[in-house]
């Protein structure tokens, strides 16, 4: 299963839903994060897992590879980005980069939400990174107000 996180094509699969319209498949704890490259200034697409939701405005999500994640790199140096889930597309975001307090605090609370998919997940990211997996950052997004 880490093959999966590791295999370009598989990673980048369902990107090509979102793209098309069909995001809404993937369901409500998958999203698609459109961002901007730091060195290109093109926009780059990752699709991740949701962690939480404490409003319908706000979605935390997890850097399963740590600080080093292209995507979490590319937040940091410009916050401001889109983010297609469910049947919303391509809504106006902005990524703050949590603390590690923050983050241990969000991460705890989805282990205790969903311990199955955690312990899954947690697995499959220690086999891809070769190493136990302690803290991870988090990102919460705020998405913009839908316009009327």
């Amino acid at each position: 299963m880490a093959k999966v996180l590791t295999t370009r094509s598989l990673v980048r699969a369902p990107i090509t839903l979102y793209r098309n319209g069909f995001g809404w498949l993937l369901g409500s704890r998958m999203l698609m994060l459109e961002h901007v490259g730091r060195t290109t200034g093109e926009p780059r697409y990752v699709c991740l897992e949701v962690v939480r939701r404490p409003s319908p405005d706000v979605v935390v999500i997890v850097s399963g590879f740590g600080e080093r994640a292209q995507w979490y790199r590319n937040l940091r140096a410009t916050p401001r980005c889109h983010v297609s889930i469910g049947r919303q597309r391509r809504r106006p975001a902005t990524a703050r980069l949590m603390g590690e307090a923050e983050s241990a605090q969000a991460l705890a609370a989805h282990q205790q939400e969903h311990p199955r998919a955690w312990a899954r997940l947690r697995s499959v990211i220690e086999q891809a990174v070769q190493h136990p997996v302690e803290g991870l950052p988090m990102v919460e997004l705020t998405l913009a107000a839908r316009p009327v």
